[in-house]
Parts: C-alpha cells; sequence; structure tokens
C-alpha cells in the first residue's frame, strides 16, 4: 500500500485528550474572544505540593533521571522530598533565604532540581539563567546585566571549575557560592547543606517563585516573575487537557533556564506524579548521537522536541527499524515547539509510525510566552496538521483584536505573570485595557470564520518590517512558509530586506545532507513559493546559504531553539551586505 494512503488512513493512537471545549464570543469590528471553560484541579497550589504529593502516593516512582555512565542516576518522589526538605534546612543555615533569589549557573541535572525546588520551598526565589552566561568564552557582559536585573543573594553552581570564568566576574563578589563539584576555597560544598537538618517546605501561593529572563531579541532581557500559584496552575491547565490516569514518561533535553523547560516540563512533571529523563543531547548533527541513545533506552509515552531535532530524528527513524520500534512502542503524542515544524518533516515521521505500529501519533504545539507560564494554548484534539498553535487552554481567554490587517494575540487567565521584577512601569505597559497580556504575535484562524477549528502562528508583529517601496512584510509569516517550502534541507531562516528593495533570506543548511542537494532544495522551494505569492512582500528575490550553524553563545539561537531575527541579521550584517550585493556573488541565488 502507498505510503500516502497510510498516513491519511491509518487511525490515530489514542492521545487521551478530555473533550476540547470553547466559548466564543464575536465583538464588532472583527474582534473576537475565545475563553476555554473546561475547570482544572486547584489541589496544588506551592511548586513542592506536588512533591509532597507524589512522596505518599508513589514513594518509589522515578521523577528524574539523568546519565551516569553507562546507565542512569534516579530519583524517586520519597527520596526527592527528603532531599528538598534536607538542602532547605541547609539553605536556611547558610543565611540566604529571602526576597532576593538563588541565581542558579548550571546545566539541566538532579542536583540543579533538588536545590531549586528546596528555594522555592522556602519562600526563596530561583533565578536559573542561560548555562551560556558562565560557561569559558561567554560574554560577561550578559551576566552583568543579569544580575544587576535579579540582584541575586547567593549562586548555586553544578561546577565552580566548570563556571570559574562566570563565578569570577565582578557582579558576583561577595555573593555565597555553592557548589556541586569542585568547589574554591570560600565556597559551599553542596554536600555540607545536606548535614544540618530537615526543614519542611514554608511557601504561600503569593510568593515569588521564579525569576525566568526573556529571550533579549528585542532588547536587554527583563525578568518575568513566577509565582508559586502561576506556575501550579499553568501545570494543572495542561494536565486538564487530558484525562489519562497514567503519569508522563519524557526524555527532554529544553534547558530550565527558560519557561518550556522549566515549567511545561520540569514543572508539568511533578504535577502529574511523571518521570523525566534528562537529555544532555543537543540538535546540532555532533550533540544529537546522545538523545539518539537515550530514546533506544527509554520509551517516551509523551515526546517534546524543536524543529531542528525532529529534523534530525526523522533521518533516524526512516534508517533505524530498532529504534522506531522503541519509541512508538507506547509513545501517545508528539510536540514541537520554538519554530515551525515542515509538514514533510512530520510526514516522514507518521510513515515510519504507521510502518512499524500502523497507527499515526497525534503531532502538535503548543503556544504561548515567558510571561504566560509558558502555555496559553495548545493543540488538544488529535492533530497531524503542522503550523498550529491550538485553542486556549481551560481557564484561559483569547483576545484576538484587528490591527494591520491581522489579528493581534491577547491571553488572560490565572496562570499569567504579575508582571516584570522591579519594573513596574513595564509591568503596566504590557496589559490592555481589558488585562489582556499583550504578546506582540498575531494569529489567524485554520478555517476562516470558525475558531474552534484552531489557530495558527501569524507571524511576530515586532519583527515585521517595510521595503523601500513602503511594502509590508511579514516576517513570521514569510520565514515559515519558506523554510517549509524548502523542507528538510534548511533548518531555519533570517528574512532580510528592511528599507531595502526586495526581500532576501540566509538559511542555516542541515549539518546532514549534502551542499549541492541543499541548493537544489532552495531553488526549487523559493520558485514555489515565489510562484505563489501575492505581493512583493512575501516573494523572496535572494538566498544566500549561511557557511555554518546558528551561534547559541550569542544569542542567535536562543536556549528554545528558534532565531532571534533581529539579533541575527545585526551579527549577519557582512552576509547580508553580500546578500543584496550587486551584482550578486556566485554563491548567492537571485529569483526573478
Amino acid at each position: 500500500m502507498d505510503a500516502e494512503l497510510n498516513i491519511s488512513t491509518a487511525p490515530f493512537r489514542d492521545p487521551r485528550y478530555a473533550p476540547s471545549r470553547l466559548d466564543v464570543e464575536e465583538r464588532a469590528g472583527g474582534e473576537y474572544v475565545l475563553t476555554n471553560p473546561t475547570p482544572f484541579s486547584t489541589r496544588f497550589e506551592t511548586t513542592t505540593s506536588p512533591l509532597a504529593h507524589w512522596a505518599v502516593a508513589a514513594p518509589k516512582r522515578v521523577w528524574l533521571a539523568e546519565r551516569s555512565g553507562a546507565g542512569w542516576r534516579t530519583l524517586s518522589f520519597a527520596e526527592a522530598w527528603q532531599r528538598i526538605a534536607a538542602l532547605g534546612a541547609g539553605l536556611r543555615d547558610l543565611g540566604v533565604v529571602g526576597e532576593r533569589p538563588l541565581l542558579i549557573l548550571a546545566r539541566n541535572s538532579i542536583d540543579h532540581a533538588l536545590i531549586a525546588y528546596a528555594a522555592m520551598g522556602q519562600g526563596m526565589p530561583v533565578a536559573p539563567v542561560s548555562p551560556q552566561y558562565g560557561l569559558p568564552g561567554a560574554n560577561v557582559a550578559r551576566l552583568a546585566h543579569a544580575c544587576e536585573v535579579l540582584r541575586p543573594a547567593a549562586v548555586y553552581t553544578e561546577d565552580a571549575a566548570l563556571f570559574a570564568e562566570g563565578l569570577a566576574a565582578d557582579v558576583l563578589a561577595g555573593l555565597p557560592v555553592i557548589a556541586a563539584a569542585n568547589p574554591r576555597p570560600g565556597d559551599t560544598p553542596l554536600a555540607r547543606l545536606y548535614s544540618v537538618g530537615s526543614t519542611p517546605p514554608t511557601a504561600t501561593p503569593e510568593q515569588h517563585a521564579k525569576y525566568l529572563l526573556t529571550s533579549g531579541s528585542t532588547g536587554l532581557p527583563k525578568a518575568v516573575i513566577n509565582t508559586q500559584r502561576t506556575m501550579s496552575v499553568n501545570a494543572a491547565q495542561i494536565a486538564a487537557c487530558f484525562d489519562d490516569p497514567d503519569p508522563p514518561v519524557m526524555v527532554h533535553s529544553a534547558p530550565w533556564s527558560h519557561s518550556l523547560g522549566a515549567n511545561a516540563i520540569l514543572h508539568y512533571s511533578a504535577h502529574r506524579g511523571g518521570s523525566l529523563y534528562i537529555d544532555a543531547g543537543q540538535p546540532t548533527a555532533a550533540r544529537f548521537g546522545e538523545t539518539l541513545r537515550n530514546l533506544r533506552e527509554v520509551a517516551p509515552t509523551y515526546q517534546n522536541m524543536v524543529p531542528a531535532a525532529w529534523m534530525l530524528f526523522a533521518e533516524a527513524l526512516e534508517q533505524d527499524d530498532e529504534l522506531a520500534r522503541a519509541f512508538f512502542s507506547r509513545v501517545r503524542l508528539l510536540q514541537y515547539g520554538g519554530a515551525a515544524l515542515g509538514q514533510a518533516t512530520a510526514d516522514r515521521i507518521q510513515a515510519v509510525a504507521v510502518r512499524t505500529v500502523g497507527e499515526r501519533i497525534s503531532f502538535g504545539s503548543g503556544y504561548g510566552a515567558t510571561e504566560t507560564g509558558p502555555t496559553a494554548c495548545n493543540v488538544h484534539w488529535a492533530n497531524a496538521r503542522m503550523g498550529m498553535i491550538g485553542l486556549p487552554l481551560p481557564g484561559t481567554s483569547v483576545r484576538l483584536v484587528p490591527e494591520a490587517g491581522k489579528l493581534d494575540f491577547r491571553v488572560k487567565g490565572p496562570q499569567i505573570t504579575p508582571g516584570y521584577l522591579g519594573r513596574p512601569e513595564l509591568s503596566a505597559a504590557a496589559f490592555d485595557d481589558e488585562g489582556f497580556y499583550r504578546l506582540g504575535d498575531a494569529a489567524r484562524f485554520v478555517e476562516p470564520g470558525q475558531p474552534g477549528a484552531g489557530m495558527v502562528f501569524d507571524g511576530r508583529l515586532s519583527e515585521n518590517f517595510k521595503l523601500a517601496s513602503g511594502t509590508f512584510v511579514s516576517v513570521g509569516e514569510l520565514r515559515i512558509g519558506a523554510v517549509g517550502a524548502i523542507g528538510d534541507a534548511v533548518t531555519d531562516a533570517v528574512v532580510c530586506g528592511e528599507n531595502g528593495e526586495a526581500v532576501g533570506l540566509l538559511l542555516y543548511p542541515n549539518p546532514t545532507r549534502p551542499r549541492p542537494e541543499i541548493e537544489a532544495a532552495v531553488r526549487k522551494g523559493l520558485e514555489g513559493l515565489n510562484a505563489r505569492a501575492k505581493g512583493s512582500g512575501g516573494r523572496v528575490a535572494r538566498a544566500l546559504l549561511l557557511p555554518e550553524a546558528p551561534d547559541a553563545s550569542s544569542g542567535e539561537i536562543t536556549d528554545k531553539g528558534y532565531i532571534a531575527q533581529s539579533l541575527a541579521r545585526a551579527r549577519r550584517a557582512e552576509a547580508i551586505d553580500r546578500l543584496f550585493a550587486d551584482p550578486a556573488p556566485s554563491d548567492v541565488m537571485v529569483f526573478q
């Protein structure tokens, strides 16, 4: 039987979603307010309350696991609860517990989670910043700005030797440092905190639990306030999308310095009593092998990765039947985030699923921002269409306001941040006249006039620009369209041409594909895109393949895996000059 027919006719494996509900209010002028009235649980109102519950209800169940040699170091819920209480006593004995946060310079690990939940449990906020801020060769100015915003009371690091350059920054001088490994003279070894005694968590729902820095793609980062309640509510809202008695099993690498990894994955696993296997792999040709090793050993029930990782995984699944059998043995839900995933890549994965287990796996995405918990919307029905951002979570309302020919997306709900640390003027300006948080993004309905069919992302309003002719360029829409048209020969694109005569693209090549094959796919894909374009703002005049992957250490690609467009254009100024040079250099593709 033809593979395409298999994909289109094969049944979905049950993702165990609860029935989807939506109230629609149509307002004058084309405005909509969409509300999900589904109730959600409020039994957990602090970050440590679910751990207390599962320590009794499922004491031996694995909460966290990380690689240790050839095997795994695991942590049960009962062990986690005991160690969090002990670390809480140690933090109090150190004299650092208060309103000022614990700055965390560390990669994802069991010890990172334990110290974070211990601090939050005592009412001390945590501020996990990108490990890139403190690793060798880092731009110390980024760490300095973060500390000016956060004003930490102490620092936790996984390894004082590995993070020596960051710890030596003037901005951290005099602060107590807790080190899990290689403590320097004067540092407090993490092990010492366990020797003091035990103190149960005391945090209340209103207290600040965590400060997360925004990506800074449109300016210097701000510290978003996560309260104990907002973190708890968002996990409960996501859980209410499901009718699933079984705890999730996840293998995940998203960094805990950002809201997806920290809240939608790590805290969601705690809320649901699930098991999270910490993945140290990355979506690059050199580092993705670690993710494949983990997925050969651990069969998840839910898998979330950035599109670049799914592209690499599609190829691996097609080539490795044993990996495919292990992965599809019990997975019920696939999800991507951070950027758009091409339909062709998703279809390749579904083809392997159908060939392997005879079923399609629901494949969707969520949508939100650091300020929204992170999750404001998600796809909570069986789905195989890429590009969807879904519908509001339970207890969430979305306001869609016509603006510049698009629908400006705004959101209200109990998971929304109360504001930015120390920036009351920015906090007030972030909300509209009805109390909806303004994300700066646009959305549109999959089916015009039918909100219940779901929404798709329609571009980031703050990244859009005009050509010299005055033609408006929707950067997000064009980027998604171009990458989708080219397929997995490229991993992402930077849209260029502000105040110029035409649009150009800088393209990041898929490192696993031969260069001639990539160039052919780019030409074919962009010629097709241009043939379908309705105006000059949607046509690509030139394209240039970049020689290397995005640079995470500079912030060009965020820890969440998407391209910071304005920052990438600033870093790639020389490439942009080459892209638009007259006459065009031989490596620049020109389209009529």
